[in-house]
């Protein structure tokens, strides 16, 4: 099977700006796959590029085994805008129509699915059928949810999603996770960009970051995961201990940083430390060690790490 997506050395340029850096990139099909990075990374301009909105610089996408560009591929592939593009004045019913219309869609059977995934999402209930209301009558929420129905209307093979969970609730929020986790059950392939790094651990099979345009890696979440494991320890000490690995944890040659959480510390040690050294330094030292694990980083402190904090400040100064 093809990958759903392919992306090989793409670069997209802004008069004089780099927004798209070389990126490349596959997306297997039947996977739940994120895009993550700041504000600003090249995350949408990648999006535009995937959907032949905007053209690429250079290089060669393709999509569901085919170039980008062929007739009739991007109507296999459903989107969700970061900038919602509903027709405020236009009944939602008669919005979610005519957009499923625009897929290929017969009038009747755009209907009948939009009044599924009303209610399906909440949106028709015994008190009222939201699908009669102008789109601006709706809460952000709500317009959110309805976008994301006009995404999954006429069943895409694959699903692009640019930052769906903005302006959801807790509850709304969990609602559009189930769905993306029955889209991959049901064999769809689903891209979905973020910079909430939590989002993307909890579904995600695999990622790929991106900052100032360029690729910082990716691959399956567990491998990434896996190769940055070994540098983070989780210590707690006795009280009666603390001062004593005070002393050893500011060895700048065997600790690089510290995190605390209440009783427990973060550790992340210096590039050419070892944990043994460590635990054989506080027990020396005389320290009560209550705990001592080795733990894998979660994307969001490999996202730091990768990018820091100085490149997402960067990219937040512009939206690409």
């Amino acid at each position: 099977m093809p990958d759903a997506i392919e992306i090989d050395h793409v670069v997209k340029r802004y008069e004089g700006h780099v927004a798209v850096d070389d990126l490349s990139l596959r997306v297997p099909a039947g996977t739940v796959y994120g895009l993550l990075g700041p504000n600003g990374a090249g995350k949408t301009t990648t999006i535009r590029m995937i959907l032949d909105v905007i053209e690429p610089d250079e290089g060669r996408i393709r999509v569901l085994g085919a170039p980008n560009t062929a007739p009739g591929v991007i109507d296999r592939v459903g989107y969700l805008p970061e900038e919602r593009g509903l027709y405020r004045k236009m009944q939602v019913r008669r919005v979610l129509r005519f957009l499923g219309q625009l897929k290929g869609l017969e009038r009747r059977e755009a209907d009948r699915r939009a009044g599924k995934w009303l209610e399906r999402l909440g949106l028709v209930t015994a008190e009222r059928d939201w699908g009669l209301a102008q789109v601006d009558d709706l809460s952000r929420g709500m317009q959110q949810k309805v976008q994301f129905i006009a995404a999954l209307l006429h069943d895409p093979e694959l699903v692009i999603l640019d930052e769906p969970f903005s302006g959801l609730d807790p509850i709304n929020a969990q609602a559009l996770q189930d769905i993306v986790l029955e889209l991959k059950r049901d064999g769809r392939t689903v891209v979905f960009s973020t910079h909430l790094m939590d989002n993307a651990e909890r579904l995600c099979d695999a990622v790929c970051i991106i900052a100032r345009g360029r690729k910082v890696l990716d691959g399956p979440v567990a491998a990434v995961r896996a190769d940055h494991a070994g540098r983070l320890v989780a210590l707690e000490v006795g009280d009666d201990g603390r001062d004593a690995a005070e002393a050893v944890l500011r060895d700048a040659a065997l600790v690089r940083g510290i995190r605390s959480t209440n009783r427990l510390l973060e550790v992340e040690l210096a590039d050419d430390a070892h944990a043994q050294e460590l635990l054989r330094r506080l027990v020396g030292a005389g320290v009560t060690v209550h705990r001592f694990a080795l733990v894998q980083p979660s994307l969001g402190r490999i996202f730091i790490d990768r990018v820091g904090a100085a490149g997402a400040e960067e990219a937040g100064n512009g939206r690409v």
